[in-house]
């Protein structure tokens, strides 16, 4: 990026926490970004270097003193359009690749910018990336700080994609997650009354046996059973938190966003719809109501919004 004028920073009173024009010219990320990806240095970029990667993600993102004055500096530098996005394969790419857009994308939302634009160009891409970020969202780890902090910004990214179902490459994306056919995770008596009470959905649900593709269904029942999967990883998580004694901040920040994202999937009738009976099914809402962080001071906010049924 091109040097900006100091005397640009006078034209308005710096607010407090704000980066200023001189910091911003004397920063690590804009000498690497003038290096890699700023487009005013286009024609003396270095190659392409995944590591570059590995060690923005390790020491700007993952550092939860600093991390998010860090990434307005990477997001200041067109990080996710120059160099994250035109340079993700979407079966080779790190974990720190993935996570490193996942956190760009959770910036742009904070700081309520343009965020889908550079997704929509590339929509099979997406769908590719999309999937890793599922896989990623239910895969078995050890509840440590590290990994919850992970957890949460994988959590709120989906929860993005969820809310711009009026934008095509997520609804394109979220739909499949929360049709009729994710109803395949019911035990048996329990679809049977559904669909009981609303015939048209069980012509529905025939005609989805029906058109049933044989050589797709791993992936597809996968896929429908996905948000499921979810919650019960989340009581899982939920309950580990102790009665007494130390909590991680990070669990408790995650259950938190966990039920923020159910209220938005109820909040929206797309997803309300289908999705509320597989919530009901898997007692999320008395697990939360009997949790030990309910009766924890730092539950607080948790026991508030937990209340959501």
């Amino acid at each position: 990026m091109a040097p900006l004028d100091d005397n640009q920073a006078q034209e308005k009173p710096v607010l407090k926490g704000a980066i200023t024009i001189s910091q911003i010219n004397a920063d690590e990320i804009t000498f690497l970004a003038n290096r890699f990806w700023a487009p005013d240095t286009a024609n003396a970029h270095e190659a392409f270097n995944s590591q570059i990667i590995e060690d923005i993600y390790r020491k700007e993102i993952c550092d939860s003193r600093h991390s998010l004055r860090r990434i307005m500096m990477l997001e200041f530098s067109q990080y996710l359009e120059n160099y994250l996005w035109p340079n993700f394969d979407g079966e080779r790419a790190t974990r720190a690749h993935l996570m490193s857009i996942v956190a760009m994308v959770n910036e742009k939302f904070r700081e309520k910018v343009e965020v889908w634009k550079v997704f929509e160009k590339s929509s099979g891409l997406f769908a590719k990336f999309f999937q890793r970020v599922l896989e990623a969202c239910i895969e078995d780890r050890p509840v440590t700080p590290a990994v919850m902090r992970e957890q949460t910004a994988l959590l709120v990214f989906l929860n993005h994609c969820f809310n711009s179902m009026e934008v095509e490459i997520c609804r394109d994306q979220a739909k499949r997650l929360v049709s009729l056919a994710m109803w395949s995770c019911l035990q048996p008596k329990r679809r049977e009354q559904e669909l009981t009470q609303i015939p048209q959905w069980r012509k529905f649900w025939k005609k989805l046996q029906k058109r049933e593709d044989s050589e797709q269904k791993e992936k597809l029942s996968w896929e429908r059973h996905f948000l499921q999967s979810l919650m019960i990883k989340f009581i899982r998580i939920l309950d580990t938190i102790p009665e007494a004694g130390p909590v991680c901040d990070e669990t408790v920040r995650y259950c938190e966003r966990f039920v923020e994202f159910l209220i938005d999937l109820e909040a929206l009738l797309p997803t309300r719809r289908f999705f509320n009976t597989v919530m009901d099914d898997c007692h999320v809402v008395v697990r939360c109501s009997l949790s030990s962080l309910v009766r924890r001071e730092e539950g607080n906010l948790f026991a508030q919004v937990s209340h959501f049924s």
